[in-house]
């Protein structure tokens, strides 16, 4: 097996300004920020770039410069972002949503060469995670508790299933396609809704999102669970962060089983009320409330600016305010339509 230092140089130069490229910058404006922040913290300026596949993404009349990309499905889009980091001088990408993160995998030696490190892990990894019936095997073969899960076609078949149970998506995201199911007739139903389903055992319990920081040598570096009060739309909006020791060991041993992950990932999971953990997921990018973790004190932008600058930090395994609430609201981006109008053409590069 290659080395992860192979993939990820340290290629932010000891001075001047580090360029960021978020890609499907969306909604992610608080991440955004506090990359600006942590460059900040350790005296450099960040030049933010945002990729989206339309203007009307919030983040894009945030960043630095925006740019419009072709969409994921396209054969283009990795030759557009390869073209665009050779262009722009990127340093480090950072993806944001699950539908392009197998192809910035496999790409990632492609734009090293070009010095820009891509936060993502290896292909291996990625696919585990990004299937979840694999994702479900992996665990099982890890020691690592977690719901009983099937195949659609598995599921249909079972003689006598334990209602509920739960129905999504095999390779989804943002909680979309989405369904607990109380009796068979609404599982035939739902069958016959989401595609490439899987099903799951219910499980009961206060469901955590982790936040595991593997650095760029696949270990467990700080991990952060946080109780998800509310969500909304697949996100988080109310949450609060726990040092809850029992979830915290089985997300180090999620990071550890995978073996090579980089950077961020998230975790979800569910303790019973007899304290037992179980992993319900494993999305194998930041999440939508980390926010709330590096407001607690588990800074991964300033880890991942200083390790690529050469000056590794020192990280603390429960680097981490216990006990932070974040209520997240709306906020409004502004954009007059003359400005809106001049945005539609898209800009290559």
């Amino acid at each position: 097996m290659k080395q992860l230092s192979h993939f990820f140089p340290a290629a932010i130069p000891k001075q001047g300004p580090i360029r960021v490229l978020f890609c499907c910058a969306g909604r992610r404006v608080e991440l955004i920020d506090a990359f600006c922040r942590a460059a900040t913290s350790i005296g450099r300026k960040l030049v933010a770039f945002g990729t989206d596949r339309s203007w009307l993404a919030p983040a894009m009349h945030l960043v630095d410069h925006g740019l419009l990309t072709p969409a994921i499905e396209d054969p283009g889009y990795i030759d557009f972002l390869l073209n665009l980091v050779k262009k722009r001088s990127i340093h480090l990408l950072v993806p944001l949503i699950d539908s392009d993160l197998l192809k910035l995998s496999l790409a990632r030696e492609q734009f090293a060469r070009l010095g820009c490190t891509v936060l993502i892990s290896s292909p291996r990894v990625v696919a585990v995670c990004r299937d979840k019936l694999l994702s479900f095997q992996h665990l099982v073969k890890s020691g690592i508790p977690t719901p009983k899960t099937w195949s659609l076609d598995e599921a249909l078949r079972l003689r006598k299933p334990r209602f509920p149970l739960y129905i999504k998506p095999r390779a989804g995201s943002a909680a979309r396609g989405h369904y607990l199911c109380d009796d068979r007739p609404s599982l035939d139903l739902l069958a016959r809704r989401v595609t490439d389903a899987i099903v799951q055992e219910y499980v009961h319990g206060r469901e955590y999102t982790l936040d595991a920081y593997a650095g760029f040598e696949g270990r467990p570096l700080c991990i952060v669970p946080r109780l998800r009060i509310e969500v909304r739309t697949g996100e988080v909006s109310k949450g609060r962060t726990e040092r809850n020791k029992a979830v915290m060991a089985v997300g180090a041993k999620v990071v550890k089983s995978l073996a090579d992950c980089v950077g961020v990932i998230t975790i979800q999971c569910i303790q019973s009320t007899d304290g037992a953990v179980r992993v319900i997921e494993i999305n194998p990018r930041v999440g939508g409330g980390i926010p709330l973790a590096i407001s607690a004190g588990a800074d991964f932008p300033r880890w991942i600016l200083s390790t690529l600058s050469g000056r590794p930090a020192t990280i603390r395994s429960n680097a981490f305010e216990d006990g932070l609430y974040m209520l997240r609201y709306d906020e409004a981006v502004l954009c007059r339509g003359d400005k809106m109008r001049r945005l539609q053409k898209p800009v290559r590069g």
